[in-house]
């Protein structure tokens, strides 16, 4: 029986493996781009930074610590340089696949951060498995620009898993929508019309602002902004305004908004303010060819008609009047229920010297007009 050379029992000492076995090493050694594990194999094994993770500026002397054990896969026995090539990504993703597979069959709902912001959507990692985000799948809005969400952690729900193709599709619209179904579903069973509630601006158009009132976005019109006049929502609101508005109507899913509270509202006193016989003051807001409109206070305009301007023949009020031209005038007509005022400043003229034996009321040639009888001639004169 021949002797075994001390090469030989050394060699018996240590343990045989093969590739694509997994061990247990012990880290001798740790640089930034690669660790040293006692394997107990006669050659100790080598872990790679590209090797350990797919995330991209890992420092290894952060994560691994010499001294502590881990599970590795054998990759390659022997690298040219006697030593054996080891692999803890492809061990992590095999185990990852199958994390995988098990939240996509249950559709668990995951959480990762955002490793890659991509031009067609989002890259996340889990156990190593690296999974793509589509941006239609992002959220429930389009977002053209996706680089807020870099280094966030977000939750979705695996939608397409094929490990053939290592196609792993994750999806968080869906986790959204049924976000918002839960928050309007609680929203509209405790809101009612004539509500106040509090909202954010979300979005600012020319005919309006849309206001997230916590899951359900309701629209605040123009004409609901204020009882004044508003020419542009955007000089008015911008996005991320916090606001306290009026539930003025609720029809199926959609939600109608007013800032026009009942206490705020300048028609309450007109009645005593604007009563006929009053002197006034106001500025005039706009001009059409048959009269000007003068602004009393916010919300409360009247129509100063082209034939109340002056004793003089006036062709058109623009010849004698200009906006934001403060003017002072008799209330000649007040109807509250039509909200209409009809001003006069001929009415405050002194008469003429020889009118003034005839006329036994100063006031005898002062017309109230009917605002809504003179625009309809006026549109229908226009009109042919």
């Amino acid at each position: 029986m021949s002797e075994l050379t001390f090469e030989q029992m050394l060699d018996e000492s240590f343990k045989t493996i093969h590739s694509g076995e997994v061990v247990e090493g012990k880290i001798i050694d740790v640089k930034p781009d690669e660790a040293v594990l006692d394997i107990g194999y006669k050659s100790d094994g080598i872990l790679t930074k590209n090797e350990y993770t797919n995330e991209s500026n890992v420092d290894l002397t952060t994560v691994l610590h010499v001294g502590d054990t881990m599970e590795v896969k054998v990759l390659k026995l022997n690298d040219g340089e006697g030593q054996v090539l080891l692999t803890y990504k492809r061990l992590a993703a095999d185990r990852g696949n199958k994390r995988i597979e098990e939240a996509f069959n249950s559709q668990e709902v995951l959480t990762a951060k955002v490793a890659q912001v991509l031009d067609g959507g989002l890259s996340v990692i889990v156990d190593e498995i690296r999974i793509f985000i589509p941006a239609s799948l992002v959220s429930d809005v389009y977002e053209k620009d996706l680089s807020k969400y870099a280094g966030q952690e977000i939750e979705f729900v695996i939608s397409e898993y094929n490990p053939k193709r290592r196609r792993y599709i994750g999806d968080r619209k869906q986790l959204i929508v049924a976000k918002k179904a839960e928050m309007q579903k609680e929203l509209f069973e405790k809101i009612k019309e004539g509500d106040i509630v509090k909202g954010t601006v979300k979005n600012v158009t020319d005919f309006g602002a849309f206001i997230d009132l916590g899951g359900v976005d309701g629209l605040l019109h123009i004409s609901e902004m204020s009882w004044g006049r508003v020419e542009n929502p955007k000089k008015v609101f911008k996005v991320g305004d916090e606001v306290e508005v009026l539930i003025k109507e609720i029809a199926g899913s959609k939600i109608a908004l007013s800032l026009k509270f009942e206490d705020a509202n300048p028609w309450k006193n007109a009645a005593e303010k604007y009563a006929v016989g009053n002197v006034v003051t106001g500025k005039v807001a706009r001009m059409t060819d048959f009269g000007a409109f003068v602004e009393l206070e916010s919300g409360v305009d009247a129509l100063l008609h082209v034939s109340q301007i002056s004793k003089e023949h006036v062709e058109k009020p623009a010849d004698v009047l200009k906006i934001g031209q403060e003017v002072t005038a008799k209330v000649v007509d007040f109807n509250e229920e039509g909200r209409k005022i009809s001003l006069s400043i001929k009415a405050l003229l002194a008469p003429e010297p020889k009118e003034e034996a005839k006329d036994e009321d100063a006031d005898a040639d002062v017309v109230p007009v009917d605002i809504d009888a003179v625009i309809a001639q006026e549109e229908s004169e226009s009109a042919e």
